[in-house]
């Protein structure tokens, strides 16, 4: 007789997916409002690269100290007291706006949400394998990528209707309310947690833990190291590119209003949402020793994006290309994160999976603030076309040395299984 399969969406997995809808919404909505309106009130494509860069530093910091928190905390309660924080943090800003200089401001208020989000990030994923069965893992990653992708989606469009009517004021506020309700629901959550023996005082606590989940991958999963360079190089000099170059692409060069850039990354947001959508239905039919493949796929629409900025091209029709290029790398790029994410975790023991895929969070991020700061400069004294296809140039020869890399770790997956 056979035995019935478990759902994948009970109770506790249902909490944490709408906590992420809510919170990932709040989170969506404020750094879509806040980077845009310093880019407005300075015009200076440099200063918004080097505000986003900024923000980013903390993020690849705070991660492993949150990979290793989440391994020796309650999730549950690591989320909400994030989100607690986080709302307190989007209320101070609001407070504060107009009353102190702004760019510090800004800057303060990113690398602050940008740091929670690196020590958040790592509980959610730990938590995963806690809530669902083994084979829903792949499954259950899609979804939760989904929802971040949905939160991405309608944060913009959102954000981007409120900001050209009213200003950035509703944004802020809308987004200090995501986050406390959030971290009310996230309160109900029953989480599985087995207390763990602390290594000596903090700083040492953490200092073993970093060292034993290094261990692990140097010593049991070296491939891991090469799929960390590969993403690295990927950040530094595409995803890098397009983080600071479609909101220049949209606003400065074609001139879009501000509904139309969040109209933009929404797409953007669509496509994430269609990516994890494919992948939850695909798949173990999908196979990550393609992952090459798919980036080579995204770099050569990086390079169709920056032939939309050419001289002589309508802004409409750039505008609409932009768009369109946007979507289809978000669909390539989500369904090879998704896969990877399923990998690490099937691949890691539960005791070191926070840490772990924490570690491998913050080397792959690692550039992508100086690769924000540079392109800052870039698209301030060149033109914008150029800089977008000298990045999807590189981008395709990251993309052709990731091939064997992918090939190995999909070899080692199917051991696994």
């Amino acid at each position: 007789m056979m035995q019935a399969q478990t759902p994948l969406f009970r109770r506790d997995f249902t909490l944490v997916v709408i906590g992420q809808i809510i919170s990932l919404f709040g989170n969506a909505v404020a750094r879509f409002a806040i980077p845009l309106y310093l880019l407005r009130q300075t015009g200076s494509p440099a200063l918004f690269g080097a505000a986003g860069a900024a923000g980013l530093v903390p993020a690849v910091l705070c991660s492993p100290v949150g990979g290793v928190v989440a391994d020796r905390v309650n999730k549950r309660n690591i989320m909400a007291a994030l989100d607690f924080f986080t709302a307190g943090l989007i209320l101070a800003f609001t407070l504060l706006l107009g009353r102190v200089p702004l760019v510090p401001l800004s800057v303060a208020c990113l690398m602050l949400l940008y740091g929670i989000a690196g020590a958040y990030q790592p509980a959610v994923q730990a938590s995963i394998p806690l809530l669902v069965e083994a084979e829903q893992l792949t499954s259950a990653n899609a979804v939760v990528n989904m929802v971040s992708t949905l939160s991405g989606l309608l944060g913009p469009v959102t954000g981007g209707v409120l900001f050209g009517s009213f200003g950035i004021r509703p944004i802020l506020w809308i987004s200090a309310g995501c986050f406390f309700l959030s971290a009310v629901m996230e309160l109900f959550i029953h989480m599985p947690h087995r207390r763990r023996q602390a290594a000596g005082g903090v700083l040492s606590t953490v200092r073993q833990d970093l060292k034993e989940s290094w261990h692990f991958i140097r010593r049991k999963r070296p491939v891991f190291l090469s799929v960390m360079v590969v993403l690295a190089l990927f950040n530094l000099v595409l995803s890098a590119a397009l983080i600071v170059g479609i909101p220049v692409a949209v606003v400065q060069v074609l001139g879009m209003s501000d509904l139309r850039l969040g109209l933009t990354q929404a797409a953007m947001g669509l496509g994430g949402l269609l990516g994890g959508l494919l992948t939850a239905c695909l798949g173990p039919r999908l196979q990550l020793r393609r992952g090459g493949a798919v980036l080579l796929s995204a770099s050569l629409t990086a390079a169709v994006l920056a032939a939309a900025l050419l001289p002589g091209i309508s802004p409409l029709a750039g505008y609409w290309t932009v768009t369109a290029a946007g979507f289809a790398m978000m669909i390539l790029s989500t369904m090879l994160v998704v896969q990877l994410s399923a990998a690490v975790q099937g691949q890691t023991p539960p005791a070191l999976l926070g840490k772990v895929m924490a570690f491998i969070m913050a080397v792959s991020n690692c550039a992508s603030p100086l690769g924000q700061a540079v392109y800052g400069v870039l698209f301030e004294a060149c033109s914008p076309w150029a800089v977008l296809m000298g990045a999807a140039f590189a981008a395709v020869i990251t993309s052709v040395y990731s091939r064997g890399v992918f090939r190995e770790l999909g070899t080692d997956m199917r051991k696994e299984r």
